[in-house]
């Protein structure tokens, strides 16, 4: 029993003549007789009953009618859905980024939602470590990272430039400062972010090679706790300059570029190699390329792979 079969039974139920089902049909009136034939032979019940001239269906083709109305009608619900995906009318969106790389995610989500609103996103959170696996084990589509992850089952796409920075809050005896040294740094209180990651582990052997302490007297949770801990006049802190943008305009905050320190990081879009992306996916990447030739300075859109 396939679809077509169920489409000539149902145009005889419908037309209750075998000759105008074939005229429906743009059939001839014997094949249409030789498909209901073998219907009847593939569930061994008759559908029509022959006494009648008009068709008429018996118990069994009752039964079959409804059950074939709704198969013709969830074929039809799958191409309208199968447009919709096309369309970007709807679907989801899966995402892998930390709390760091999700600040990039911001105005790309806002105008991909802007052109899809019918598109659902979620954006996961995980370790950077963990995004390639995330990625590859398809927990999500893309995930966004500050690192190659020098894989090749995965492409990848650089995005975004940013900076790790130094930070003082308004009012620091600092804060005057063009630019500080690492030893200036020595006698300051740090606020660190309490996962480890190449970046803090690149500022630690900075100050090691200059010989000069680093306090990191207290270890916070987010970004944003250590931002507000900050500039309330709790020590000092390396942050990424795009989680600071805010603070920094607003002058909550003051940055010191640190003359032996210039840590410059590529935040990347992955996807797998092996699996096409979905609509969905793929337009998220265009909208990415989009943003980077609006905005320009720090965005960019540069596949690697």
């Amino acid at each position: 029993m396939d679809l077509a079969q169920l489409e000539v039974f149902l145009t005889v139920a419908r037309e209750r003549r075998f000759s105008r089902a074939a005229e429906k049909l743009f059939r001839t009136q014997s094949a249409v007789s030789q498909t209901i034939h073998k219907l009847e032979s593939e569930l061994g019940e008759p559908l029509f009953d022959r006494s009648s001239r008009e068709g008429l269906l018996t118990d069994a083709g009752r039964v079959l009618q409804e059950y074939a109305e709704r198969l013709l009608n969830l074929r039809i619900n799958a191409h309208e859905a199968l447009a919709e995906l096309r369309e970007l009318h709807k679907g989801n969106l899966a995402i892998a980024a930390n709390e760091f790389t999700a600040l990039y995610l911001l105005p790309v989500l806002g105008e991909f939602r802007r052109l899809h609103p019918g598109i659902k996103i979620t954006v996961q959170r995980s370790l950077g470590s963990r995004i390639p696996d995330d990625v590859l084990r398809h927990n999500s589509e893309l995930g966004v990272l500050t690192y190659d992850p020098e894989d090749l089952q995965l492409h990848s796409a650089v995005v975004y430039q940013d900076e790790l920075v130094f930070v003082v809050p308004a009012g620091h005896p600092l804060a005057p400062e063009k630019e500080v040294s690492i030893r200036q740094l020595g006698a300051e209180s740090f606020a660190a972010h309490n996962v480890t990651s190449p970046y803090r582990d690149k500022v630690i052997q900075a100050f090691k090679r200059y010989k000069t302490p680093l306090h990191m007297d207290i270890e916070l949770p987010t970004l944003q706790a250590i931002k507000q801990f900050v500039a309330m006049g709790n020590g000092v802190a390396f942050l990424p300059e795009i989680s600071v943008e805010s603070e920094l305009s607003r002058g909550e905050l003051i940055h010191i570029p640190v003359k032996e320190l210039r840590l410059h990081r590529k935040l990347r879009l992955i996807y797998r190699k092996a699996a096409g992306l979905s609509h969905a996916g793929r337009a998220f990447l265009k909208v990415a390329e989009t943003i980077a030739t609006q905005r320009r300075g720090r965005y960019r859109f540069q596949r690697e792979s």
